[in-house]
């Protein structure tokens, strides 16, 4: 799955779904206090959080989020609902779409611009060196015609992902330069780094710092600080959240941040 901004070229008051806005400074001090519960199977990357991971899904295999998320800000919270399918169609090679319906609380929703991505790791991590796990995922954000959301243009995400795993900790992150065309736009870079940890068969948790550049001329930067959760219902279902407060403009970014999903593995 992923999280990525899906809303760029959007007012203000809407943030995509993979953008963020929250302080560098105060990610340092939060990472290291999650540091310190050390506690026990790996560690969950990716999803719920922005920053993404390098690992495609099982070659034959699905993964598939229904997700919802949203943005709270002074005029309301927008987001997005919708599917983020995922199939393992080659040896390291992930294939992804994201179909969204995209909302607001004042009364406006409409078909959000579906996603289409291919992961590709090239790099394995081993425990004999410090090499990561390293994957490219170039993502298209297709615009429909019909949609009242979101930029009216084709949209490119350039991103390289990497992971390394310490027993039950993983250690992720990575960005990339995003095309973003249009009258009143910009192309920006966005990017956050991850830690998570495994408490025993079931529990994940993790934090995270992301950071997306502006968007349109003169537009603010943002940076997210997430703090997020992971719980395995069965051996096919996993129930997942993460959000936190926009520490970064967030009269205009947003107040704060939320996304849930249930994922299906099969």
């Amino acid at each position: 799955m992923i999280w990525v901004p899906a809303f760029a070229g959007m007012s203000g008051a809407l943030r995509s779904s993979r953008s963020a806005r929250r302080r560098r400074v105060r990610v340092v001090s939060a990472l290291a206090a999650f540091a310190t519960l050390a506690i026990a199977a790996p560690a969950f990357a990716g999803p719920p959080y922005l920053t993404d991971d390098p690992q495609p899904t099982d070659l034959g295999h699905w993964e598939n989020y229904i997700f919802v998320s949203g943005v709270q800000t002074p005029g309301g919270m927008a987001g997005q609902a919708g599917f983020d399918l995922n199939y393992g169609g080659f040896k390291d090679v992930q294939l992804t779409a994201v179909i969204p319906l995209d909302y607001d609380t004042r009364g406006a929703a409409g078909a959000g611009n579906v996603e289409l991505a291919v992961k590709y790791k090239f790099l394995h991590q081993s425990d004999a060196s410090w090499l990561p796990d390293v994957s490219v995922f170039p993502r298209i954000f297709a615009p429909l015609q019909d949609s009242r959301f979101g930029p009216d243009r084709a949209q490119l995400f350039l991103p390289v992902w990497a992971e390394k795993d310490w027993g039950k900790w993983s250690l992720f992150g990575g960005g990339g330069y995003q095309l973003n065309p249009g009258a009143g736009e910009k192309n920006f870079w966005q990017g956050g780094l991850a830690l998570s940890r495994s408490f025993g068969d079931r529990w994940s948790l993790g934090a995270e710092v992301y950071h997306v550049t502006a968007q349109t001329p003169g537009g603010p930067q943002t940076t997210d600080l997430n703090l997020g959760a992971t719980y395995k219902l069965t051996d096919h279902w996993t129930l997942m959240g993460a959000g936190g407060p926009g520490l970064q403009d967030a009269q205009r970014s947003g107040q704060f941040d939320i996304y849930v999903a249930l994922l299906a593995t099969y």
